[in-house]
C-alpha cells in the first residue's frame, strides 16, 4: 500500500510509474486489461501508447462514476468491467498485456467517507467495493489474537499484540466506529514520530485494509488469472507499494519464469515445467528523480514486468510466492 502521506492536490491522481511502464512494455497495441482501473490513468496512458481496446477492472463502483465524464470518449474501444482482476480470465483472453497497481487509490484516500485514511476522520469502513464486513466489524469483533496476526502479518506491524490489546480495551468502553478514534488508539501505543517517518498508524491501517478486501489472496489469484489470460507475447506489468506485495510478484515471475533453482544442490534435479513467462528484467523499476519530484507517492512503488511465453498456464502454491498466513483460529 502507498503511505497515507500528505500528497499535494495537482499530485492526487498521477499515475504511479506510469513513463516507465510504458516504455517497458511497448510497443503497445492490441487488447489490455487494466485490472485496477481507479481513476483511470493506466488505461488512458495505454491508449495513448497505441492500445486497440482496454478492458477497465475496478471492484469499486466510484471508479466508474469517476470514469463517466471521459469514457465515452473511446467509444467501444474502452470496456468497463465491475469485478475483480483475480478473475481477468472470465473477462478476457488471449490479452496483449495486463497492468496491475497495488497501491490503494488516491480516489479512495482523499474521501473522509471511506475510511481508509487515518489523516481524515471518517466511518472506520475500507470496503473498496463498498460491501461485506466493514474495518470497523473487524476491530469490533475480532479476537485480540485474529487482531494481532492481522496486524503482524499484513501490516508487518511489530508492536502489533500491544495495539490489538489497546484495541480491545478501547471498544469495552464504546465501539471504535471513526478512522481518528483507531488512529489515536495506535498512536498511544507507539512512539512519536520523527520528522519524515510514516505515521504512526501507517501499517496497521494497511493490515487492516488488506483483511478487510483480502488483498493478498486477490493478487495470489490475480497473478495465476494472468497467466491464463495472456497470450504468447503478452506483457504482465505490477507496480507494488511495499515488501509483501512485492516479494509475492518477485517470487511468482521468478517461479513461473523456472528461475528458483533447487534448495538443496545434491537433490535429484526434476523435471522442470516449461517457463510460462521470461522476466524482462530481473531488478525492479523504481521511480526517478523526475517522478518523486512530480509524485511523492511513488517513493515506495516498485514495477516488474514480464513476458507471456507459450507454455500451458499451470498454478503455484501461495506459501511458494510468500503469502503472509493467518493463524486458523480454530
Amino acid at each position: 500500500m502507498a503511505a497515507a502521506a500528505q500528497t499535494p492536490p495537482d499530485a492526487a491522481h498521477v499515475p504511479v510509474l506510469l513513463r516507465p511502464l510504458l516504455a517497458a512494455v511497448a510497443p503497445v497495441s492490441g487488447t489490455w486489461l487494466d485490472g485496477t482501473f481507479g481513476a483511470g490513468g493506466y488505461t488512458r496512458g495505454l491508449f495513448e501508447a497505441g492500445a486497440d481496446k482496454v478492458i477497465g477492472v475496478d471492484r469499486d463502483p466510484l471508479a466508474f462514476d469517476m470514469a463517466a465524464p471521459w469514457a465515452s470518449d473511446y467509444g467501444d474501444r474502452l470496456v468497463l468491467q465491475p469485478g475483480v482482476f483475480s478473475r481477468m480470465d472470465e473477462y478476457a483472453s488471449d490479452l496483449d498485456g495486463v497492468v496491475l497497481d497495488l497501491g490503494v487509490s488516491s480516489m479512495q484516500l482523499d474521501l473522509a467517507e471511506r475510511g481508509f485514511s487515518f489523516l481524515r476522520d471518517g466511518p472506520l469502513d475500507m470496503r473498496m467495493s463498498q460491501d461485506g464486513p466493514s474495518a470497523a466489524d473487524l476491530v469490533n469483533s475480532a479476537s485480540e489474537a485474529e487482531l494481532a496476526d492481522i496486524l503482524f502479518h499484513f501490516g508487518e506491524e511489530r508492536a502489533s499484540r500491544r495495539i490489538a490489546r489497546a484495541i480491545i480495551r478501547a471498544r469495552t468502553e464504546a465501539p471504535i466506529t471513526s478512522t481518528l478514534r483507531l488512529a489515536e488508539i495506535v498512536e498511544g501505543c507507539l512512539p512519536r514520530a520523527k520528522p519524515g517517518q510514516s505515521h504512526p498508524a501507517t501499517r496497521s491501517f494497511q493490515g487492516l485494509r488488506i483483511a478487510v478486501n483480502a488483498e493478498y489472496d486477490e493478487l495470489y489469484q490475480g497473478l495465476m488469472a494472468a497467466e491464463r489470460a495472456l497470450k504468447p507475447g503478452g506483457k504482465l506489468a505490477v507496480v507494488t507499494f511495499h515488501s509483501i506485495e512485492d516479494r509475492m510478484v518477485k517470487r511468482f515471475l521468478q517461479s513461473r519464469a523456472g528461475q528458483t533453482g533447487r534448495a538443496n544442490r545434491y537433490a535429484p534435479e526434476l523435471q522442470a515445467e516449461a517457463p510460462a513467462f521470461t522476466l524482462d528484467s530481473k531488478r525492479a523499476i523504481g521511480p526517478d528523480d523526475r517522478e518523486l519530484d512530480e509524485n511523492p507517492r511513488s517513493r515506495s512503488a516498485k514495477l516488474r514486468v514480464a513476458t507471456r511465453t507459450d507454455a500451458p498456464a499451470g498454478s503455484i502454491d501461495a506459501k511458494t510466492i510468500g503469502m503472509p498466513q493467518l493463524k486458523d483460529p480454530r
